[in-house]
């Protein structure tokens, strides 16, 4: 019997390391017109199964907050600060192996921008064009576009976006992170803010 067990819970184990070695996909779909959004967040595993999807707008969302309950959870940011001011190069360090860690399968995004005034937008447009022409080449999966509208004030858009996470490959950097007392210290005084 507990031989059974054993080979139960090694076999789960492996599952889970060749899991996390495979890598995780995760998908943002969204589109936005006018104040009205909509998408999809979806985790798939082996690429093709889904362990999870949210779409929003919910339509379970919880609006019974009070306003007193608002109220209570403000948090002290000058404290914040003066926790993670030291953590800063330690933060830096982690996000540069997480970044190295994400894999992008795609990122599309379309922008569709219009202002009241026709040289606003036209000199506004000109600046996005020229920022997405800098960002467009840094990877070939990279795809951000933007139109201009010149029928009134308009911010719209819609996006497809999916990145691989190796999660295996996050535990050493994680631990090397939260090994550090300062950033123990930060996350304890965050935990304490809630």
């Amino acid at each position: 019997m507990l031989n059974i067990l054993g080979m139960i819970i090694l076999i789960i184990i492996l599952f889970i390391i060749i899991l996390l070695t495979i890598g995780i996909r995760i998908s943002v779909k969204y589109t936005k017109q006018g104040s009205d959004i909509k998408g999809c967040l979806k985790i798939l595993i082996f690429k093709r199964i889904k362990i999870y999807t949210h779409r929003f707008p919910s339509t379970d969302e919880d609006e019974n907050e009070d306003d007193e309950d608002k109220e209570k959870k403000q948090r002290d940011i000058k404290k914040l600060y003066k926790l993670a001011k030291p953590c800063f190069e330690d933060f830096k360090v982690y996000i540069k192996s997480v970044v190295d860690i994400i894999s992008i399968s795609k990122i599309e995004n379309h922008l569709v921008f219009g202002l009241a005034s026709y040289a606003d937008t036209g000199k506004y447009i000109g600046i996005i064009w020229g920022i997405l022409s800098a960002i467009n080449p840094m990877h070939e999966k990279l795809r951000l576009t933007a139109e201009p509208v010149f029928t009134g004030t308009t911010i719209d858009g819609y996006g497809d976006n999916e990145v691989e996470i190796y999660p295996l490959k996050l535990i050493v950097p994680t631990l090397r992170l939260i090994s550090k007392k300062h950033v123990r210290t930060f996350i304890r005084g965050v935990w304490d803010e809630r």
